[in-house]
């Protein structure tokens, strides 16, 4: 689409062409199962496992504690099936109150079979307490899932801290870490994770393609049954395609240089804000070391969200009222219910999210086409 300025990414980035192009190619020449054992299908299994090594490397794992499934979503639901049931004498679970759907959905589910989940309440800036955590913890705590960065306010969970808490008790740790990978430099054995959801298509790869990290030791159980994929933990015929386009993805990412151009736009975008008459407020910490500089949530205040939504649509230029995980859903941000308790303020904040791809001049153009309607 000519002249669109597209600033949604933490909803979905756009495939590099490097993506299309590694698929495309795997698609025409690679075409065999990776299960069979003649030629094509060896083919298949080569690439499976080149890419697997790949994607494991780029978080400091061992390419057997790689998992692929369809992407955050599966990913999420396998670790928490997987986590809830490995000790049928551990009934309680803890989580946060900004998850993604797939992460509460999923607990909700598990407690209508008999689990008791505590959710963790987030302060202002939507971080969770550590004492929080600590107060949670019960004798037959089975397991904790919070994600590492929020997808509607981008604030950063203190998931190593979590972990340390852990050390020494029975109890594992999921984090959702989707909207970390590709902007966060991520070390499994650092960040002291059991279980780890990342999904290709926020990093310029695919949709449809992810993977669960699982830690050495934890045992899993299928969330799908079928021919035994995947050490037999999630059948299904591998798609290899696309497994090939997110290892190139990852292989196209240079995190530094990616850091630096998007905190730049994050800077153009409160300082050009801030020339105007616009009366905002950014929702969320802006400390450097508790939110990523890829996604910033704005409160425009008086303005409804929907209606500044269709008319910067209309001008060519694409951002979400939080999240884009709910089918379409033009409901009050849940995540800023959490964090202010205020719908007025919910339902008139918008979520811009930068990649590598968007420009300063993008930035401006957004902030001039704002001083039209949110004024």
């Amino acid at each position: 689409m000519k002249n669109m300025i597209y600033l949604d990414n933490a909803a979905t980035t756009i495939p590099l062409p490097d993506v299309i192009s590694a698929m495309t190619d795997t698609m025409m020449n690679v075409y065999g199962n990776p299960s069979s054992t003649y030629q094509v299908g060896r083919q298949a299994k080569k690439k499976l496992d080149e890419s697997r090594t790949s994607l494991a490397m780029s978080i400091g794992a061992t390419s057997d504690e790689l998992i692929f499934t369809s992407g955050g979503t599966e990913s999420n639901n396998f670790a928490l099936h997987s986590l809830a049931y490995r000790d049928v004498t551990k009934k309680h679970i803890i989580t946060s109150v900004i998850e993604h759907p797939s992460v509460l959905n999923t607990v909700e589910e598990l407690e209508k079979k008999g689990f008791d989940v505590t959710y963790l309440p987030v302060d202002k800036s939507g971080v969770i307490s550590i004492q929080d955590v600590k107060n949670a913890i019960r004798p037959d705590t089975s397991f904790i899932s919070v994600m590492y960065v929020n997808n509607e306010v981008g604030t950063v969970q203190p998931i190593e801290q979590i972990a340390e808490l852990l050390k020494d008790k029975d109890i594992l740790l999921h984090t959702d870490a989707v909207q970390a990978y590709g902007i966060l430099p991520i070390d499994v054995k650092k960040l002291g994770a059991d279980m780890l959801s990342v999904s290709s298509h926020k990093v310029h790869g695919p949709r449809g393609t992810g993977f669960v990290f699982v830690k050495k030791g934890v045992r899993v159980q299928p969330l799908l049954h079928g021919g035994g994929q995947e050490q037999g933990v999630r059948s299904g015929t591998e798609n290899v395609a696309s497994i090939a386009g997110f290892a190139k993805a990852i292989s196209q990412l240079h995190l530094t240089d990616k850091q630096k151009h998007i905190v730049q736009l994050q800077e153009t975008l409160l300082s050009e804000l801030s020339k105007t008459e616009i009366d905002y407020e950014v929702n969320g910490s802006m400390e450097e070391t508790r939110k990523v500089p890829t996604i910033v949530n704005v409160w425009f205040k008086g303005i409804p969200a929907s209606k500044l939504l269709i008319q910067l649509d209309l001008s060519g230029i694409m951002v979400s009222a939080g999240s884009a995980c709910s089918a379409g859903s033009l409901k009050p941000s849940r995540i800023l219910l959490s964090m202010f308790q205020d719908e007025k303020r919910a339902s008139e904040s918008l979520r811009i999210s930068f990649s590598e791809m968007n420009t300063l001049e993008e930035i401006k153009t957004l902030v001039e086409t704002l001083k039209k309607y949110a004024v």
